[in-house]
C-alpha cells in the first residue's frame, strides 16, 4: 500500500509496483483516482489530521509506503507553522504506524527528507547517516518528530520500520523551482549563475523509487536511516547546463558577485530561493549502497532527460 499515491512521488511509485506482478498495490490518496490500472486497488483516506479508521484498508497488507505529508503551509516561518506540520505529519503518521502494526502490517517504510539533516552542507563535508540530525525549517523538524515517533512504535509493536531521507527529487511532472528553473532555461532567459560555485545532491524520481522498492523486502532494510541521490553532485550552473542539452537550447549564464545576488535575493523577498540555488547540500549515499547492495540505476543526464521529457 502507497499513501500520498497521487502525489509526484506516490504516483510513480505505484506505476512502478503495478508494473511487477509480485505485487498487488493498493494505492492510498484523498481523493479518488479512476486513473489507475486495473491491478492496482484504490483506497480514499482521510486527511491525516484527523482521526481516520485505516483498518480496513490495511488488512492483509504486507509492507506500507507512507509518502503523504503536508509540505507546504503559507509560511514555513509562520507561529503556527510547526502545529500544521505536526498534526500530519507527526500525529497522523504515528497513527498510521500504530493501526498497521494493528493490522498485521510487517514493514513501514517512511518518506522523510534531507531537511532533517539539516538545511545546507559546507562543499565536500556532505550529510551522512551517522549524523546528528540538525532540521531548521518547520517541516525539517516534523519530519524529525515523525522519525522519532516511528522508532517508539517498532519498539513497542515489533513492526518494522525503514526511513529514506530524500533530498530534491526531479523527474516527469516535477513542479516548484525545478520547473521554473526548467522553463527560464526553455525560454532562453540569461541566469545570473555563472559565479556559483556549490555542489547539490538531487535524486531522479526513477532512482528514488528503485531505492524504495528495493525496501519492501529487503533484510537490511529495518532499523536503518538511509539517504538517497543520484551518486552525482551538481553545481547550479551545471544544473542549468544540464537541462539546457536536454531541452537542445543554448546555455545562457552570466556572471555576477554572490553578495550582489543576496541584495537582490533580499530586496526580492526571494532570499530563500536564492539560498537554494547558491548554497551546498550533498549528501553521502555509500552507506545505504553497501547496506542495500543497491546503485543509482539512473544518470544524472538521463534523469534530467526524463524530466524534461515529462515537464508540464
Amino acid at each position: 500500500m502507497v499513501t500520498g499515491a497521487t502525489g509526484f512521488l506516490g504516483r510513480a511509485l505505484v506505476a512502478r509496483l503495478a508494473s511487477e506482478p509480485r505485487f498487488v498495490v493498493r494505492a492510498a490518496s484523498r481523493s479518488a483516482n479512476p486513473g489507475w490500472p486495473q491491478c492496482v486497488v484504490p483506497i480514499q483516506m482521510g486527511d491525516l489530521g484527523g482521526s481516520p479508521d485505516y483498518a480496513e484498508a490495511l488488512r492483509g497488507v504486507s509492507c506500507l509506503i507512507h509518502s503523504a505529508a503536508r509540505v507546504h503551509v503559507s509560511a514555513n516561518s509562520a507561529p503556527d507553522a510547526l502545529a500544521s506540520f505536526h498534526s500530519v505529519n507527526v500525529v497522523g503518521t504515528r497513527r498510521l504506524a500504530e493501526q498497521a502494526a494493528d493490522a498485521g502490517v510487517r514493514r513501514f517504510i517512511f518518506v522523510s527528507s534531507v531537511k532533517v539533516n539539516g538545511a545546507s552542507t559546507e562543499p565536500g563535508e556532505p550529510f551522512r547517516m551517522s549524523d546528528i540530525p540538525r532540521p531548521q525549517c518547520a517541516y525539517g523538524i516534523s519530519k524529525w518528530q515523525a522519525e522519532q515517533a516511528l522508532w517508539q512504535v517498532a519498539a513497542e509493536t515489533g513492526l518494522e520500520i525503514a526511513v529514506v531521507r530524500p533530498p530534491l527529487a526531479y523527474g516527469p511532472g516535477v513542479k516548484a523551482n525545478v520547473l521554473r528553473l526548467m522553463r527560464l532555461v526553455d525560454r532562453g532567459w540569461p541566469l545570473p549563475l555563472a559565479a556559483v560555485d556549490n555542489r547539490r545532491s538531487l535524486v531522479a524520481l526513477d532512482n528514488l523509487v528503485d531505492l524504495l522498492t528495493h525496501c519492501i523486502d529487503h533484510p537490511a532494510a529495518p532499523g536503518q536511516t538511509f539517504l538517497v541521490s543520484d551518486g552525482h553532485d551538481l553545481s547550479t550552473p551545471e544544473l542549468v547546463r544540464g537541462l539546457a542539452h536536454a531541452m537542445g537550447r543554448p546555455v545562457r549564464l552570466f556572471r555576477v558577485p554572490l553578495p550582489l545576488l543576496r541584495i537582490a535575493g533580499q530586496l526580492s523577498g526571494r532570499l530563500g530561493e536564492f539560498e537554494r540555488l547558491t548554497d551546498s547540500l550533498q549528501v553521502d549515499i555509500r552507506a545505504t549502497c553497501e547496506t542495500l547492495g543497491w546503485e543509482p540505476p539512473l544518470s544524472v543526464q538521463e534523469g534530467l532527460l526524463r524530466a524534461v521529457a515529462g515537464r508540464d
